[in-house]
């Protein structure tokens, strides 16, 4: 018998916009209708990506140019894939990511100038130009982020976050950039709003795609 693939989800956005928040909640709506679900993150989730993931979250601002994170970046993403999200899909699971190509997107080729080429071109070789069926952007002003994730206290993995405003002005601008040219894939939710209002959001923009998915 032949399984049907699982969907691949991602939810993406500036720094303290709730992903990890919404991923744990919609994974728990998926499994409330039926469904297997896979939980994960970039970089990282594979052992390999994970090696990476410290390379790039930790020490000095500018430790890495755009073009070495965004090498970096898909060296874990392409073990990400092949190890972990490919198989997933495969046996029918569900997956959703915590960040994946848009956040390259956003960081490397918006925020650090990279430009959009370069991107394209690093995920054509490197993953086939693999990409989401959805994915969630969580937007909020900047300053609003920012001062979420100095409320949670430092963990060590902050080196995007101490970079300065301007940076994270043109990631926002870069996001909803692509959510414009995406309107297909991408919905662009306010991350300004409650917890649970931004929840709703997703579940509606999922049930519209999925109607088998509505609770």
């Amino acid at each position: 018998m032949t399984v049907a693939r699982g969907g691949f989800l991602t939810i993406e956005g500036g720094e303290g916009g709730g992903k990890s928040t919404q991923v744990g909640l919609l994974c728990a709506a998926l499994r409330r209708v039926g469904k297997t679900v896979l939980a994960t993150r970039e970089p990282g989730g594979s052992e390999g990506a994970e090696a990476i993931r410290g390379l790039l979250v930790r020490g000095a601002t500018g430790r890495w140019d755009a073009m070495s994170e965004a090498l970096l970046l898909f060296a874990a993403r392409r073990d990400h894939v092949n190890r972990l999200i490919r198989p997933a899909l495969a046996e029918g699971t569900w997956v959703v990511c915590d960040r994946f190509g848009d956040s390259t997107m956003a960081y490397q080729g918006y925020a650090h100038g990279l430009g959009r080429e370069a991107v394209e071109t690093l995920a054509q070789i490197a993953i086939d130009g693999f990409s989401p069926d959805i994915t969630f952007i969580l937007d909020l002003p900047v300053e609003q982020g920012l001062a979420r994730t100095r409320s949670r206290g430092a963990n060590g993995e902050d080196r995007f976050e101490r970079m300065d405003v301007a940076f994270h002005e043109r990631l926002r601008a870069g996001f909803l950039d692509i959510a414009r040219r995406e309107p297909a894939r991408c919905r662009v939710i306010d991350a300004a709003a409650p917890v649970e209002a931004v929840h709703a959001a997703i579940l509606a923009h999922l049930a519209a795609r999925w109607p088998d998915l509505a609770p």
